[in-house]
């Protein structure tokens, strides 16, 4: 005679269905685990992009500047450094035209890490969120 399968059942010969579901939660937890590590290399991935944009529009006002104070243009070297770094969304911070001829540029700038559309501005302080960078430019030291 053939018996059906039945449910497994335990030496007291009570049915074992605690095993039943595990396999969804592990999936769900497996698919939460995911998307908190997706999360973390989006943050870190702003992170790196603003905190490049930052020094790279440091570095490129640092150098305008410079050329500015050297007597390149007839614009004033602080004037140089804000048009440039507004034309590449940084914020200049401060320039500073320092030097024994007054031909060095110390320039710092500071870009916003989260992007506009993601900023919710009741919850999140511009201020605290930025990249920041500075930059010298001018003759080598002698």
């Amino acid at each position: 005679m053939m018996r059906s399968a039945s449910p497994a059942r335990d030496l007291s010969g009570q049915r074992r269905s605690g095993q039943r579901g595990s396999g969804t939660v592990l999936a769900l937890a497996l698919i939460m685990t995911l998307l908190i590590l997706l999360g973390a290399v989006y943050a870190l991935s702003l992170v790196a992009v603003s905190s490049a944009q930052a020094a790279r529009g440091a570095d490129m006002a640092a150098l305008a500047a410079a050329d500015a104070a050297r007597g390149l243009t007839q614009r004033d070297p602080c004037t140089v450094a804000l048009a440039l770094a507004e034309r590449n969304g940084v914020e200049l911070t401060s320039c500073t035209v320092t030097g024994p001829h007054g031909t060095e540029v110390v320039v710092r700038s500071a870009v916003p890490i989260l992007p506009e559309r993601l900023l919710n501005p009741s919850a999140v302080q511009l201020s605290d969120l930025v990249s920041r960078s500075s930059a010298r430019a001018g003759p080598p030291p002698a």
